[in-house]
């Protein structure tokens, strides 16, 4: 492939780059340069400037609202917003649930929550894992019995990302019991605030809670909330998770996160009077991991031009790849952090932190990005799981 900028993504680049620029906000900025917690208002903050501009919806079709924008542009807006200490676009309702709402929900339930997405009226999140169902999704318990013109749900689900800000979770149920498990599966659009539905949060290794369990107790859920057929959920949540591991990738924020890690190591001492980013065995790690990083967006490319809206098993090799390339990042940036990543609080992750003294602010932060990372190769569909479904429709074929 070629991937030289044509004139018009030149032209377009700098274009995203001048309005980031202008219309980031400082504070959301300082934020995410600093490596500090984001709240609900940063995200929606970030995401309704966005949509003031038509950009709300990257990759949607402009049928439906989006920006129509080819491949390369999506690729040239992420990595300039992101790269410039832009928040990521929550995905769960953007490139998530959104894509199944395209392809297999009504004309009437697109209309009711497909245009609350881009403006972020709707805040999503979704209902896949359970505590005995996380690789093994078809091995969901979670319940929804129908009564009358109404579904009720009991059942517990886990890891569910920003359950705490959401509006609606996109869930998975089963609504046959006695038939095959992938067979009696059903996806059904819940309000959060519903009675019956409570968030529980869990402390993950950084302190931070930003997934959570999410418990259903005779949860009323309007019939009209069924995503396309009861019992075809099974195939609505395979369409979906193609969407998700194209996303965990995270281009932008591996380019984000190589430039910082550039910046520290030329400031850390390497002990012999230079810098770490004098070391060559250093220099040969970042330059590696450079390589890494342009050769996933090469392939990131070819998928996304040739799906046709339908991500295939080589989604599983970017979201292998791209889960890697950012632990690697994250395992650098440590290292050049050194013993100053030795101490480490929560605490010092919120905003107007108080920072231990006696080394560099920025190695705080070092090991909490570390410890965050280890969660990419199990979202979305563990690292091992990946490999085998590479395995059986790739290597097979």
């Amino acid at each position: 492939m070629d991937l030289r900028f044509t004139a018009e993504e030149v032209a377009f680049r700098q274009q995203v780059r001048a309005f980031t620029r202008e219309h980031l906000p400082r504070d959301i900025r300082e934020k995410v340069e600093n490596q500090q917690r984001l709240g609900k208002d940063d995200f929606v903050r970030w995401h309704r400037i966005l949509h003031s501009r038509g950009w709300g919806a990257p990759a949607w079709p402009k049928a439906f609202g989006g920006t129509g924008w080819d491949p390369m542009q999506r690729l040239i807006f992420e990595i300039e917003t992101i790269g410039a200490g832009a928040p990521r676009l929550i995905p769960f309702g953007l490139s998530m649930i959104a894509p199944v709402l395209m392809k297999y929900a009504s004309p009437g339930m697109q209309a009711r929550f497909l245009p609350r997405i881009p403006s972020m009226e709707d805040f999503w999140c979704q209902g896949y894992s359970e505590p005995g169902a996380g690789s093994d999704l078809a091995a969901l318990k979670t319940r929804a019995v129908r009564r009358g013109d109404r579904y009720v749900v009991n059942g517990q689900k886990t890891w569910t990302s920003y359950a705490q800000y959401a509006d609606w979770i996109f869930c998975l149920v089963r609504t046959d019991s006695e038939a095959k498990p992938q067979d009696g599966i059903s996806m059904l659009l819940i309000d959060m605030q519903s009675p019956g539905v409570s968030v529980r949060p869990i402390r993950t290794l950084d302190g931070g809670e930003d997934v959570n369990e999410t418990w259903f107790e005779d949860v009323e859920v309007p019939v009209e909330n069924l995503v396309g057929e009861e019992n075809r959920g099974w195939t609505y949540a395979k369409y979906l998770l193609g969407h998700e591991r194209t996303g965990i990738a995270g281009i932008g924020q591996c380019h984000r996160e190589i430039a910082r890690l550039k910046r520290i190591a030329a400031a850390a001492p390497d002990g012999r009077g230079g810098a770490m980013i004098d070391d060559v065995r250093m220099r040969e790690r970042i330059a590696r991991v450079e390589m890494d990083l342009m050769a996933l967006e090469m392939l990131l490319l070819r998928v996304a031009t040739q799906a046709a809206g339908q991500p295939g098993p080589e989604a599983s090799v970017v979201k292998i790849r791209g889960s890697e390339i950012q632990q690697e990042i994250a395992m650098l940036q440590l290292e050049v952090a050194g013993p100053h990543a030795w101490p480490f609080a929560p605490d010092w992750l919120e905003p107007d932190a108080q920072l231990p003294t006696g080394g560099p602010a920025w190695a705080s932060a070092a090991s909490a990005s570390y410890f965050d990372m280890r969660k990419t190769s199990i979202y979305g569909g563990t690292n091992e799981v990946q490999r085998g479904i590479i395995a059986r429709m790739i290597l097979n074929t």
